[in-house]
């Protein structure tokens, strides 16, 4: 998942929530720290994610995903983060649900995009 598709779970989405329910959620480490890193986030606010977190698995940065990152940074616009959640989708074959358009650009990604 995107940090977005996240936020929007967190926000009370209940399609999103809906068509997410029972299944196996994957997060890169960038959607864990994009999560915790916002400025002002209240104590309440960042157990809530933890919380959230904790009933995912978090993916790290191996070397495929490392060259697959840099492999979608070179061949898109996109900033160095996104490109690094999008390298660990493809790196894993796992979907990636988000709603940014610019994943779309993305070749090799298998996506899910969420329109609000």
């Amino acid at each position: 998942m995107d940090t977005n598709t996240v936020l929007y779970i967190l926000n009370g989405d209940e399609t999103l929530a809906d068509f997410l329910f029972e299944k196996q959620l994957y997060v890169s480490i960038i959607t864990e720290m994009e999560l915790l890193a916002y400025k002002n986030i209240t104590a309440a606010e960042e157990q809530t994610i933890e919380k959230f977190l904790n009933d995912c698995i978090i993916l790290g940065i191996d070397n495929k995903t490392k060259l697959n990152s840099i492999d979608v940074k070179k061949a898109s616009n996109m900033k160095l983060p996104d490109s690094i959640i999008a390298g660990t989708a493809i790196s894993l074959n796992l979907p990636l649900i988000t709603s940014d358009r610019q994943f779309k650009t993305v070749t090799g990604l298998d996506l899910i995009y969420y329109e609000k």
